[in-house]
């Protein structure tokens, strides 16, 4: 009896020892595993806006077992690992019951692993299914237990358990096979979920429908004996629809996504200030809007919180993957010719240097500033009008009379100060008048950024993309003093709004850049502002893309989209609300000290004076020139002009009134000319 008792003490003391150096002879556990993950895109409440792959192009994302529904957690460990909350790593009872099954059957029929034991086989995957592999996975087990807490054990598993293919983490595959966050999870989707890493090759939804059936019923089978789900749920979970496709993972602003990520690329989680839902309701306003126009078309949204600066939304363009819209560009980033979209900011700056009060008196008749002869966008005259007028009726002459006041260097000296940036044409010289009408380059981000300043009182701020506090202690810039800006406010206020759309909610401006090149709105409460751009991605000319009729109406239904009723804009104490006749002398008409020549002029309305309309041309005739061209000429008008064919420039801005073009061949055409005020003649002929 001693001498057996001696037998077994010293066996057990050289498992003990044999076991020791073992564990000893064990590299340090590699948590990089755990560590590789996908970078994540989150919005400023952390909803999803987009992942990216890994290295190695997995699907990999972050997540803890907070962000996952809790019966998911109940099930999983009923099915997988029953006294996961009590055990050290290893559970006696369930080596023992793998044990004698193994027996039994003369085969493994169940391993008896923890959860623990499974992240420990997940941080160091081996190929080996063994006794020794089994010890080596209880090592391990133990010595995650001693490090981590059951949590952070959970946690592991959460990220590391494979779900097929290029699936690894319980959140990624969620989003592949529902479409949805694990937080959100049915009796049915969680089942399926806790089957598929026991064998996630096999049981890919997407390939293998059937048999993650049987193995998700096997799961609920389970739950149910333990009490999670009762049998009515477990029966409607048994008769759901198996996933057969992977679902696309969220994509929401990519383009603000891309450059927020290139800007760290090291951070795996980046929060910005976007709000996913808004983001998701504007990108679908933009694909919506684009059906009714050219396939080269694009829109770009941006929406700002006024308090502080923070991008609710940024719209890019309508689809990243169209490769003829230029998707993949950034368009909010885009410099554009504003067309009239800066008007108010002329107006702003003579209301601040009290050159002119909302209802000075302003003359809208012909006038030349030595070469330049402004027009407005009609044509036509509207005689002596307010600035109040004048500014909602979007009137040229009037604007460029109060900008000759001003001075354009001056204009854009104060937008600069107040860091806007602005592009001018790269021929260089003093800025001249036509910097009013949109003759110089501005993104929509600046555009929509100096539309905030208004709407905050003439205070401007940075745009914040990211979801961190605004830099402290950062002096304000001013871009003018609150009464103007509460004047320009109130005018655009009572801007004719689009057709079906309810007047007086926001203050807004529409904007056309010449040749129909861009179509701008950009519009503001007192909590919100929101800038709208409509063209090509290219900067091709897009006859009849106008401000008013294209990008106003998605701008009203962007602030719909809102879901917030619009706030109105307080005056302040020291406003002058008064008609012409109760103004001051000097601020009754625009001061009469401005060189100006006005003169009673007219250009001749634009027309297309060869070929005429509907004329058969004949190539092999006279009418071509020695080099095969055909001689295009306009009369009236003003420079420069474009000519286009079907709708495709076909010239860039020229001065002159002729171009050459050749014909591609025979067949009916239609041929255009836009000039420099954006109006238009178009004829059919036919080439023959």
């Amino acid at each position: 009896m001693k001498i057996a008792s001696g037998i077994c003490a010293l066996t057990l003391a050289a498992a003990t020892t044999a076991l020791a150096l073992y564990i000893h002879a064990l590299p340090p556990l590699d948590l990089s595993a755990a560590a590789d993950r996908s970078t994540v895109v989150l919005d400023r409440e952390g909803r999803l806006l987009r992942p990216f792959l890994t290295a190695d192009g997995r699907w990999k994302l972050p997540v803890t077992s907070d962000d996952v529904d809790p019966r998911y957690l109940a099930m999983l460990k009923a099915y997988e690992d029953k006294r996961f909350d009590t055990h050290s790593g290893i559970d006696p009872l369930g080596l023992a019951r793998a044990a004698a099954q193994m027996l039994r059957h003369g085969r493994i029929v169940s391993g008896g692993s923890t959860l623990t034991m499974q992240v420990a086989r997940l941080l160091e995957p081996r190929d080996e299914r063994n006794l020794a592999a089994k010890l080596r996975q209880a090592v391990r087990a133990v010595e995650l237990e001693h490090r981590f807490g059951k949590k952070e054990i959970l946690d592991l598993y959460l990220n590391l358990a494979p779900f097929g293919g290029n699936l690894e983490g319980v959140r990624a595959a969620s989003f592949a096979y529902f479409g949805k966050e694990p937080k959100r999870l049915s009796t049915a989707e969680a089942a399926l979920l806790v089957a598929l890493p026991q064998s996630p090759e096999t049981r890919r939804p997407d390939r293998f429908a059937e048999a993650v059936r049987k193995a998700r019923a096997r799961v609920l089978a389970r739950v149910e004996r333990a009490g999670i789900a009762t049998a009515g749920e477990v029966m409607a979970a048994g008769e759901e629809e198996i996933p057969t496709a992977r679902r696309s993972f969220p994509n929401l602003s990519p383009h603000v996504a891309e450059q927020i990520v290139a800007e760290a690329p090291a951070q795996r989680v980046h929060r910005l200030s976007l709000d996913a839902r808004l983001q998701k309701s504007l990108e679908s306003l933009a694909r919506e809007r684009s059906m009714g126009l050219s396939p080269q078309v694009s829109i770009a949204i941006l929406a700002v919180d006024n308090d502080t600066g923070a991008v609710r939304a940024s719209v890019g363009g309508v689809d990243y993957f169209a490769a003829e819209r230029a998707g993949s560009l950034d368009l909010t980033r885009a410099l554009r010719s504003p067309g009239s979209a800066l008007k108010p900011f002329i107006y702003a700056l003579a209301f601040d240097n009290g050159i002119a009060h909302p209802e000075t008196m302003l003359e809208d008749r012909p006038a030349r500033y030595g070469a330049y002869v402004p027009e407005n966008f009609d044509r036509e005259f509207q005689g002596m009008v307010s600035a109040r007028k004048a500014l909602q009726l979007s009137l040229n002459v009037p604007a460029v009379e109060l900008l000759s006041a001003l001075g354009p260097q001056r204009f854009l000296s104060r937008l600069r100060d107040a860091g806007i940036s602005i592009a001018m044409p790269k021929e260089g010289g003093a800025p001249g008048l036509a910097v009013g009408l949109g003759g110089l380059g501005i993104t929509l981000q600046d555009l929509t950024r100096a539309y905030v300043g208004l709407a905050r009182g003439g205070q401007m701020l940075p745009l914040r993309f990211r979801e961190e506090p605004p830099a402290a202690n950062a002096p304000p810039i001013r871009l003018v003093e609150p009464v103007a800006a509460w004047y320009v406010a109130d005018t655009l206020l009572g801007a004719p709004p689009p057709l079906n759309a309810v007047p007086g909610r926001i203050a807004y401006k529409t904007g056309t850049s010449y040749g129909y090149r861009d179509a701008w709105a950009v519009g503001f409460d007192r909590k919100h502002t929101i800038g709208v751009w409509v063209g090509r991605a290219d900067n091709g000319a897009v006859p009849g893309l106008v401000g008013r009729a294209v990008a106003a109406p998605i701008l009203f239904d962007a602030f719909a989209r809102l879901g917030i009723d619009p706030h109105p804009f307080p005056q302040p104490p020291d406003a002058i609300v008064a008609s012409t006749n109760h103004l001051p002398p000097p601020l009754r008409h625009l001061r009469q000290d401005v060189p100006k020549t006005v003169a009673a002029i007219a250009t001749p309305a634009l027309k297309l004076a060869f070929p005429p309309d509907g004329a058969r041309i004949d190539l092999a005739a006279d009418s071509l020139d020695s080099r095969g061209q055909l001689n295009l000429k306009a009369a009236g008008g003003s420079p420069p002009f474009t000519w286009l064919v079907d709708g495709a420039p076909v010239t860039g801005p020229l001065r002159r009134r002729e171009a050459a073009w050749q014909p591609p061949g025979k067949g009916f055409m239609r041929i255009s000319v836009v000039d420099g005020t954006g109006a238009s003649e178009s004829v059919s002929v036919r080439l023959q």
